[in-house]
């Protein structure tokens, strides 16, 4: 790695590669050298749109002895992201990941010995942590007037129409979608998950192929509890891609919209009564981020390469979100039965 710019690879030239590329191609610390994609035509118009001196291909082994990059972006499906990331890793680069981990927890513990056996880093777009709002919450519930946390709840509702790859994909909810979601609850909460009990199942009307809504209900320490009720083919008042949010204390509530809108309220705990009084609290002031989204998280992985430590989106920390989602996978599969985490 040179002193002034990473070398990168990005693998994968699909929808998502724009939210990667515009990014990075902003960067002053960064040189993408080449682009790979198993259709040559896409990666040769993502280097028109972003580095045109880049080089092209399909084959990313080749890619990589060619260029000689310091990281390599994997912007593959899910199912080929161990392969993708145990090739790059194998050949000394750092690797950057669009989510999920992986599509099994055994691809993703590959992907963690890989990293530690190459002495490399690899991280997780986990864009939602870089947004204000989440992080305002976070400060809200740290407030004493609210208590301890109790229980936290995620609603997500959204029809996406896609195409390509997710409306076949097994699971496509869950593993492709919620596990943003259940990355922020540990965020937010500071979750330690101990079990989940979840369902899954295609509604009338789905254009996907295999189960698209989901209520999953995730057991954590101290007795506190998250849940998550979910559709992606669900049209008409939409909640934000961030979810809309209840967090549920010992002295109050705080709900957060997803993006600026917070109503937060403490209750008068000695008052007597059906109905304790409550009175509002202020949320947080808006926390300035000159860099969020896809663009912080990727800055923060940036930044912690170059300072020798792990991101907070690193791979050794994501596979706890990953094991979540698979949890909720085995119990849906089960019939909603619960699963234990540490059993995944």
């Amino acid at each position: 790695m040179s002193n002034t710019s990473f070398r990168i690879v990005v693998a994968g030239c699909g929808g998502i590669a724009q939210a990667w590329l515009e990014p990075l191609s902003k960067r002053a610390d960064v040189a993408i050298v080449g682009l790979v994609d198993l259709d040559p035509k896409r990666a040769a118009e993502r280097a028109a749109a972003f580095a045109p001196q880049a080089a092209t291909g399909s084959d990313l082994a080749a890619m990589i002895d060619r260029v000689h990059p310091d990281i390599v972006v994997d912007l593959t499906i899910p199912d080929a992201h161990a392969d993708v990331a145990c090739l790059a890793l194998g050949k000394g680069c750092h690797v950057l990941s669009e989510k999920p981990l992986a599509s099994s927890m055994d691809g993703a513990r590959r992907i963690l010995a890989a990293a530690r056996a190459a002495g490399r880093t690899h991280a997780v777009m986990q864009n939602r942590r870089y947004l204000p709002g989440i992080r305002r919450l976070r400060q809200a519930l740290a407030d004493p007037a609210l208590g301890r946390l109790a229980e936290l709840h995620a609603d997500f509702f959204i029809g996406a129409h896609f195409g390509g790859f997710r409306d076949a994909m097994r699971h496509v909810l869950l593993l492709d979608m919620a596990v943003h979601t259940v990355d922020q609850a540990r965020y937010i909460g500071d979750l330690t998950p101990v079990a989940v009990n979840a369902l899954e199942w295609n509604p009338p009307g789905s254009w996907y192929a295999h189960d698209a809504s989901a209520l999953v209900c995730v057991e954590c320490a101290g007795g506190m509890r998250f849940t998550y009720r979910g559709s992606w083919c669900s049209e008409g008042r939409n909640t934000s891609w961030e979810c809309t949010w209840r967090a549920v204390c010992t002295g109050g509530t705080a709900q957060w919209d997803g993006g600026d809108g917070f109503a937060i309220e403490a209750v008068e705990a000695s008052a007597p009564g059906f109905s304790r009084p409550r009175r509002a609290v202020d949320a947080p002031p808006p926390i300035e981020m000159a860099l969020q989204a896809h663009a912080g998280c990727i800055d923060d992985m940036l930044t912690s390469i170059r300072a020798g430590r792990q991101p907070m989106t690193c791979g050794e920390d994501n596979i706890r979100s990953l094991a979540i989602v698979h949890a909720a996978i085995a119990s849906a599969e089960r019939s909603g039965a619960r699963v234990r985490i540490d059993e995944i």
